[in-house]
């Protein structure tokens, strides 16, 4: 790192800094490092305390030299991104969960009953679609099974939505909080 610092520039993650901890080199002056990178000095940022590593001060929220871009998938609506096509949930493993249109279109037609069950028909007329029923569009072909990029729609529908197979009712429970609360992943 201390021998080629343009090696972040191979590492960088769209909308998000890097922070670097590491100790301070002798031959260190200066920011040694690309604007949109955080150098923590460990001898000054870090102090040994109670048998924990603790941090001195406060971490700065990003880089005054580089802004950082609005996340496309930050969630808004709960664990919905505004345009409800990235799912943020704690129990996925692999970041924020990408959705297609279809499924878009289902957790926004959900999310608009408010937590309200209805019928599933109801919902795929408000989302525009003409599959049978909502979970229709988040199953996962054989030759995708075990691929994060498409088992993660599913995980999400399978987390947030509520079926009632025997009526044919759907919901979505987070759906009838506030804009900003998270669903029950229960």
């Amino acid at each position: 790192m201390w021998a080629e610092p343009a090696i972040f520039d191979r590492v960088r993650v769209a909308g998000a800094g890097i922070r670097v901890i590491a100790p301070q080199s002798p031959a260190t002056r200066g920011a040694p490092f690309s604007p949109g990178i955080e150098w923590l000095a460990l001898e000054k940022r870090f102090m040994f305390y109670g048998g924990r590593i603790s941090l001195i001060g406060r971490l700065s929220g990003s880089t005054a030299q580089e802004p950082s871009p609005k996340d496309a998938s930050a969630p808004v609506n709960g664990p919905f991104s505004a345009d409800l096509r990235w799912v943020t949930l704690p129990d996925w493993e692999y970041g924020p969960i990408r959705c297609t249109d279809g499924q878009a279109a289902i957790f926004k037609a959900l999310w608009s009953f408010r937590g309200v069950p209805v019928e599933g028909n109801r919902v795929m007329r408000r989302a525009g679609l003409s599959s049978g029923k909502p979970n229709d569009l988040f199953k996962v072909k054989a030759r995708y099974k075990g691929d994060p990029e498409y088992e993660g729609a599913l995980f999400a529908y399978r987390a947030l939505v509520k079926s009632n197979r025997r009526e044919g009712a759907y919901s979505m429970s987070c759906a009838n909080a506030a804009p900003s609360s998270l669903c029950q992943t229960t």
